[in-house]
């Protein structure tokens, strides 16, 4: 890659401020940065920085107000973290794209892989697959007999899907991620655990992620879904029947207990838990480390277990610090 500010600001629809004809060859975090790079700041904290980076352009928005000059050539756009994501994924796009099947792997009789299609070495592809135009299986994946997949997903090396699941258009699915696996289903008799199989099928709707070495298990009966849309990062277990809405995100070691309803437009910070057969509702933030015992609303911002209004999460942490001063001078006043 090779573009100066001034290519960059016509693509983005930019303004350049400083040497427009800089040559730049790489993106890099601005503490970072080196000559040659170009970076961005869409976080005010990170506004000091623009007066040490050695990043030769930085993206920033419309409206930022450097304190003194700054060295670096600004390029002034709408909102810079959506364009560094804009201007990333052109580059990701311009790198090669592999085609065909490797060998050895193998594709069940029947099957039709599509043009431009990829399945990689060691993959496996079960009896009545139906796989999407552009889908990429990457090396050591195995889908299950009936699986679906829907042009241009990707599905990372090593991912399982299970038999029957149903995965949507433009999906990736990483590394170790798990789908269809069996619910945790145990009925308790005599003493002891009877399995309940587990009948049903997980519905990944369209352009859903799905991270490194998340599980998400299949229904009892029914299906597990996965709404359009949705971001799950690694670490995340989603447990059988439940049904997550549009356009959530879920950080990293979230678990969602069975049948569990969730909206849409959550944002759930990371290591939250949500108890099994509440329903939560749309466009809420969860603090990391939330527990959600019960049902929730609309438009929420909770922390803590049980889960509480944020402002007043941060004040019962006021309280708990003084606590011990409290209860020393209560006992002095005796």
């Amino acid at each position: 890659m090779e573009i100066t500010p001034k290519g960059l600001a016509a693509l983005t629809g930019g303004s350049v401020e400083g040497d427009e004809n800089v040559v730049i060859k790489g993106f890099a975090k601005i503490e970072e940065a080196r000559e040659g790079d170009v970076s961005f700041i869409a976080n005010p904290k990170y506004s000091h920085f623009i007066h040490t980076t050695k990043a030769s352009a930085v993206l920033v928005g419309r409206d930022f107000d450097p304190e003194g000059e700054v060295s670096t050539t600004l390029i002034r756009v709408d909102d810079p973290y959506v364009t560094i994501a804009e201007l990333l994924r052109m580059v990701e796009s311009s790198k090669p794209v592999p085609e065909g099947i490797e060998q050895p792997c193998f594709v069940a009789q029947g099957v039709e892989i599509p043009e431009k299609a990829y399945i990689g070495a060691f993959a496996y592809i079960g009896k009545g697959v139906k796989l999407g135009k552009n889908v990429k299986i990457y090396p050591q994946v195995y889908i299950g007999d009936g699986v679906s997949i829907g042009d241009d997903s990707v599905v990372r090396a090593g991912v399982r899907i299970y038999e029957g699941c149903r995965i949507g258009a433009r999906c990736i699915i990483h590394s170790g991620a798990v789908i269809g696996a069996d619910g945790f289903g145990f009925a308790p008799h005599d003493g002891e655990f009877e399995k309940i199989p587990q009948t049903g099928i997980v519905v990944v709707e369209d352009d859903v992620e799905i991270g490194a070495n998340t599980t998400v298990d299949r229904a009892t009966f029914g299906q597990t879904t996965i709404g359009k849309g949705t971001k799950l990062d690694n670490l995340i277990q989603v447990a059988h029947n439940v049904t997550i809405g549009r356009n959530n995100v879920f950080a990293s070691q979230t678990g969602i207990a069975g049948s569990t309803q969730i909206g849409n437009g959550n944002m759930v910070g990371g290591q939250c838990g949500f108890a099994g057969h509440i329903k939560v509702g749309d466009f809420n933030e969860f603090g990391a480390q939330s527990g959600i015992p019960n049902n929730v609303g609309d438009r929420q911002r909770l922390m803590g277990y049980p889960a509480i209004e944020a402002r007043q999460f941060a004040k019962n942490q006021v309280y708990i610090k003084q606590l011990g001063k409290f209860l020393s001078e209560q006992r002095n006043n005796k």
